[in-house]
């Protein structure tokens, strides 16, 4: 912990150099208003928090009417009235001011919160147990290769009262013969006409019996104490679900290391940030949690998006609801190990978080929806459509400069942005007690692999904002349970 700490004390300290290392009036301008933004939604944490313990009534005016999206909004006409002003207006200046200003608020923003919420994880580590009544339900589709593991890692994990469904959603393979054979170990299974994930869920979930509904993929295999984790946050009745910590179980090469690196430094990051507030926006697929009361009162499973675990979570905190993360519950999943797929299974990711940021738009300037409003959601729109844009247009201006002859002139940022992203990258493996070898595949989080994300969510975006049809788009199994990563 102190450790990550002191990371974090340089990470930050590092990123106000950079105002330093390139002066200028828009640099200023640009780490200020970023600074602002992040001082000004920890501000509103703090009051919100200090008067709900207080039980005040009334705060300041501003808490349920000003948001990230305010700032976001007002944003573009800021940097355009700045750089009319002095004369040097240009949209790619404009793009690369905001984005600027973007990175200075994720980091002024995520950094302080996660090490704060790792704290609070220390301090509740000798909390007592609470171990009500639970079911898992693993929805399975032609899922011969991984079914098996998944299954006898869930009978391994620790729980004093556990049932487990595997609901087969019209299988071609050998899933459910398979799942047919840990029928004598109490294991179920119900057999139904495919109809997708969403449906399979649900028809689960008729079946079961616990008041804590845990959701695991077919291809993930949690450790010994998962479930005692998991159900640890629900000793608070306001918590409606809770979100696992997925980790990458086959890290063969590059692009797995690189998917590995990407789920400790950047979603678990932001989802400890979010952790803080109550608000993580999305309980995984591959784990996650939820009280029964919660899926039967209007909060299950939708057809109508290609990410039913993002949707359910969003209708969890409109309804007024906690949403916690437990670092200390973790799924290891299996990774695409090729482009292809991962292209497959990011277009699925994408295309389903855009169809489901549409259906719940009401949810960015409705102040009843508290932080799901102020933060989590427009914190969502910000980070999966402006800055992926911005990206493209910083590599679009990179390459204008590296034709006019001065690409020189790009070392030194380039290098000072991958030292940051290696800083960041070692406090986010040192929070989780991961492998510490990933931090060298840092650089590609900037150059590299970074941009594979970005082109997949950019179009992402113009297919659901062009109506294209979409359907389900899958990696191919590859069984990563025999590769020999320990859990």
């Amino acid at each position: 912990m102190v450790k990550s700490t002191v990371i974090a004390v340089i990470t930050l300290c590092l990123l106000i150099s950079f105002a330093i290392i390139i002066p200028s009036k828009q640099t200023y301008l640009s780490f200020g208003l970023g600074i602002a933004v992040a001082l000004f939604i920890l501000a509103n944490f703090v009051i919100s928090t200090t008067a709900k313990k207080r039980k005040i009534s009334r705060v300041a005016f501003w808490l349920p009417v000003l948001s990230l999206s305010t700032f976001f909004v007002l944003l573009p006409f800021v940097f355009g009235a700045v750089l009319h002003f002095w004369g040097a207006f240009s949209v790619i200046t404009w793009v690369l001011l905001i984005s600027l200003t973007m990175t200075m608020y994720y980091n002024f923003l995520n950094i302080p919160l996660a090490i704060y919420q790792k704290y609070q994880e220390l301090k509740q580590l000798d909390s007592p147990g609470y171990a009500p009544p639970l079911t898992v339900l693993i929805p399975a589709y032609n899922e011969e290769k991984v079914i098996g593991r998944t299954i006898e890692s869930i009978l391994e994990a620790s729980y004093p009262d556990k049932e487990i469904i595997v609901i087969d959603d019209g299988s071609k393979d050998h899933t459910y013969q398979i799942v047919l054979g840990y029928s004598h170990r109490g294991v179920k299974v119900v057999h139904r006409p495919n109809g997708g994930k969403a449906t399979a869920l649900n028809h689960g979930l008729l079946f079961s019996r616990g008041e804590i509904i845990v959701i695991v993929d077919a291809d993930s295999q949690i450790t010994k104490n998962t479930l005692v984790e998991l159900v640890k946050p629900f000793r608070d009745p306001s918590v409606a679900a809770v979100a696992g910590n997925i980790k990458v179980l086959n890290r063969r090469n590059f692009l797995t290391n690189c998917q590995a690196l990407e789920y400790i430094a950047s979603i678990n990051i932001y989802r400890r940030a979010l952790d803080v507030f109550g608000s993580v926006t999305v309980v995984p697929g591959a784990l996650g949690a939820y009280r029964r009361e919660v899926m039967q009162g209007g909060g299950s499973y939708d057809p109508d998006t290609l990410v039913e675990d993002f949707d359910v979570t969003i209708k969890a905190l409109k309804s007024g609801q906690v949403v916690q993360a437990s670092t200390s519950a973790i799924s290891y999943t299996e990774a695409p190990l090729g482009i292809k797929d991962f292209i497959k299974q990011r277009l699925r990711w994408y295309r389903g978080n855009f169809q489901a940021m549409w259906k719940h738009r009401d949810a960015i300037f409705n102040s009843r929806y508290g932080f799901l409003q102020r933060l989590s959601f427009p914190h969502m729109v910000i980070s999966m459509i402006f800055l992926p844009l911005a990206g493209m247009v910083n590599i679009a201006a990179s390459v204008q400069i590296i034709v006019e002859g001065n690409g020189l002139m790009l070392l030194p940022t380039f290098g000072f942005f991958c030292f940051l992203q290696l800083l960041l990258s070692i406090m986010a493996i040192q929070l989780d007690g991961e492998d510490k070898k990933l931090a060298l595949y840092s650089p590609l989080l900037i150059l590299g692999y970074k941009q594979l994300c970005d082109f997949v969510m950019m179009r992402s975006f113009f297919d659901v904002v062009t109506r294209k049809k979409l359907k389900w788009t899958s990696a191919q199994r590859i069984g990563a349970a025999t590769t020999g990563q320990k859990l």
